[in-house]
């Protein structure tokens, strides 16, 4: 068989293999941080009265996200029941959804231009599949994903509509990028309009060109079109809540969030920049050579390619710029701009794959792909104390391609596929072996469990205030609240513990693990366990 038609077949199963991957293993892990349990139950707590409009977290109103994300949980918790794989099953499909969208864009790029682009659609959705921050954020119960999707879907509808001749796929086109950025408002609230927006005029800006007739027409019938798919959700939740809504959602987790640092996020300005570069692993070095290679670009050309490569630019340059300028920063926040980093990042290796000579992203890729494998061996080994084994395994993968990318002799359709093969084989290795370890101290889960097989099942619950925020899924309807709608802990409920003493009832309590020893031993206190993290304790 030619190498060139076997390259293909393995790019091919390859992809497959991330396809399946992306749903494989999703209950593997307990629901994990302050974000996946939060918004997995304020879904179930919808999804138990029957209402899709008013998101509610421990009967407490919860306006600081919109609902597109509950009503993917919601539509997976009615279809298979209430499950951590369920409620990461939308994500999921978001993440391949976002992959589609790259491929379908890149391979139009292929079909109409020369053969310098050849292989430039499947190379796309291959390093937009095994990119490891499209995989994290799709195997995770995130809006960011999801907000990623819509303006992914959009932004590719709104370039498509400017690569075409004919007026009416002009419109038809248009009218995608609406319903998308509608989509997008429902997704993540304001940003879903102000991402696409601005992408498009900085794409504009960048060309020194002006929009054209049909994109200034669209903006009258677009915009109520955008408005009417996004009042699906905000004119009943407006209608019902007013002004409770309209402060919580829009002033606080919108302008306060940007200009404020009341949710304790602040980073330097620098700080996007760096996110980007480790989002795009393992293929950051050919993101760098994409930027370096954008001094040689025709930026005012009517050519497909060109506009393909600056409207990337522009997608990925403004909202790193915007969210910089943002008091509050998480790196999450830039993950819609991921589907074009890895646009220009495919343009690199597409012209990696015509290449003669040997060049420097697919060496340095090597270095870093050496460099995964051996410190992801020395923090098994030193810091999470595994087996031998299993820091080996989970390395190996890396090791290995680094090794091949390495290689001088092999084409380069054999290294770039070495690369997406270690990652793929290092995450399932990773999934099964390293992190449902790691998870269980980051988890209450397991605690909760030791509980109920006490038979503590129906006992109150006082929780923590740190990142684990999984006590309110796993003990949904039994966390304590106090009035402003954040859980009560034990310091913080010296009177609710004593009534429950008087009543000669049971409570179960969180506590920092380290001070476990300073109620081992003490009457009416009994230690069920501790994962590393948290102690449980019931209070009687």
């Amino acid at each position: 068989m030619h190498p060139s038609t076997l390259a293909k077949r393995v790019h091919f199963f390859l992809f497959l293999a991330f396809i399946a991957f992306y749903f494989y293993g999703l209950g593997h892990l307990p629901l994990v941080g302050p974000d996946e349990p939060r918004y997995a139950q304020v879904a179930r707590e919808m999804f138990l009265r029957g209402d899709l409009i008013t998101p509610t977290l421990g009967g407490h109103t919860w306006f600081e996200k919109p609902a597109l994300l509950y009503w993917m949980i919601i539509g997976a918790f009615k279809m298979f029941g209430v499950h951590e794989w369920s409620a990461r099953l939308g994500p999921a499909i978001c993440g391949l959804l976002t992959v589609l969208a790259v491929w379908w864009l890149a391979n139009l790029l292929e079909r109409t231009s020369n053969a310098e682009w050849k292989g430039y659609g499947n190379w796309s959705a291959l390093i937009a599949a095994s990119c490891l921050g499209m995989v994290v954020f799709s195997r995770g119960v995130s809006f960011d994903i999801v907000v990623t999707m819509t303006i992914t879907w959009a932004l590719t509808f709104f370039l498509r509509s400017e690569l075409v001749d004919d007026s009416r796929k002009r419109i038809k086109l248009l009218i995608g990028f609406y319903f998308f950025v509608g989509l997008s408002l429902i997704a993540k609230g304001l940003v879903g309009v102000v991402i696409p927006f601005g992408v498009v005029g900085f794409y504009f800006l960048l060309r020194r060109a002006k929009p054209g007739r049909a994109i200034w027409f669209s903006l009258f019938w677009g915009v109520p079109l955008a408005l009417l798919v996004s009042s699906v959700w905000y004119g009943p939740v407006i209608y019902k809540h007013g002004w409770q809504f309209i402060n919580q959602f829009f002033v606080q987790h919108h302008f306060a969030r940007y200009v404020s640092n009341k949710y304790h996020h602040p980073q330097p300005l620098y700080f996007y920049p760096a996110i980007l570069l480790m989002l795009t692993v393992p293929w950051t070095p050919f993101l760098i050579d994409a930027f370096i290679s954008s001094k040689r670009w025709n930026w005012r050309s009517d050519a497909m390619s060109s506009r393909l490569l600056v409207f990337s630019l522009a997608w990925v340059l403004f909202p790193v710029v915007f969210f910089s300028f943002s008091v509050s920063k998480l790196p999450a926040y830039i993950l819609p701009v991921l589907p074009a980093a890895l646009m220009l990042t495919s343009s690199s290796v597409t012209r990696f794959q015509s290449r003669i000579g040997w060049s420097w992203p697919i060496r340095a890729t090597g270095v870093l792909c050496l460099l995964l494998g051996l410190t992801g061996l020395i923090y098994g080994l030193r810091v999470e104390h595994l087996s031998v084994t299993c820091a080996v395994l989970s390395s190996l993968p890396f090791l290995l391609a680094g090794i091949v990318a390495l290689l001088r002799n092999l084409s380069p359709p054999v290294s770039v596929l070495s690369v997406a093969g270690a990652v793929l084989i290092s995450m399932v290795l990773i999934l099964n072996c390293v992190v449902l370890k790691v998870s269980r101290r980051e988890s209450t889960r397991d605690l909760l469990e030791l509980a109920d097989a006490r038979g503590y099942s129906t006992l109150p619950v006082l929780a923590m205030h740190w990142d684990d925020r999984s006590a309110e899924f796993y003990a949904s309807g039994r966390v304590i609240y106090g009035t402003d709608g954040e859980v009560t802990a034990l310091d913080e409920a010296p009177a609710i513990v004593d009534a429950v003493r008087k009543r000669k009832e049971r409570i179960l309590a969180f506590i920092p693990a380290e001070d476990i020893d300073l109620f081992r031993g003490q009457p009416g206190i009994e230690v069920v366990g501790d994962n590393g993290k948290l102690a449980l304790l019931c209070l009687y």
